[in-house]
């Protein structure tokens, strides 16, 4: 078989905590938290806080709320990738990070980047490969209510998509 034909992807573990190992793709240098047990949706993985609290986002941040944003702590958190098929949801409002549906034991976590964030620092192309992806994820404030109806979103994003409902005051 040709080297074309048995391209592996190889990871390297580079930090392992109780429920979860961060595992660093030898190739692409690209980061990600994957699962050590398995875990049934509404399932509390972790608690976690704010590091630093900041006025405007970045790669690295999660809005909380108008001009709020956190970098994460404990900080193996941000490597939590997206999906447009997520399996966990930070939980702004409990501070908790919650399983939403089954996960098995070296399963990848992944979020829903307009899940927290109203517009994000950095959009980007998404490559999930869900059969329902996104394609362009900018944000929730870029998203059709009908789009963001099958998600679970933060407290704060859906007081966006309130206020974004309402009709403008003369």
């Amino acid at each position: 078989m040709s080297a074309t034909n048995s391209i592996t992807t190889e990871k390297q573990v580079v930090l392992r905590v109780a429920f979860a190992e961060v595992l660093r793709n030898i190739t692409t240098g690209q980061q990600q938290l994957s699962s050590l047990q398995s875990y049934l949706p509404g399932d509390v993985l972790c608690s976690f806080h704010a590091g630093e609290i900041v006025s405007t986002p970045t790669y690295l941040t999660v809005q909380t709320g108008t001009d709020r944003h956190i970098t994460l702590r404990p900080e193996f958190l941000q490597y939590i990738n997206h999906s447009c098929d997520p399996n966990v949801f930070f939980d702004t409002t409990t501070l908790q990070l919650m399983c939403l549906k089954p996960i098995g034991e070296g399963e990848e976590f992944t979020f829903f980047y307009p899940s927290t964030e109203w517009e994000m620092a950095q959009p980007f192309v998404c490559q999930c490969q869900s059969p329902q992806c996104l394609q362009l994820i900018q944000g929730a404030s870029y998203l059709s209510p009908e789009t963001l109806d099958k998600y679970r979103l933060t407290d704060f994003i859906h007081q966006q998509l309130r206020r974004k409902a309402e009709p403008e005051r003369a």
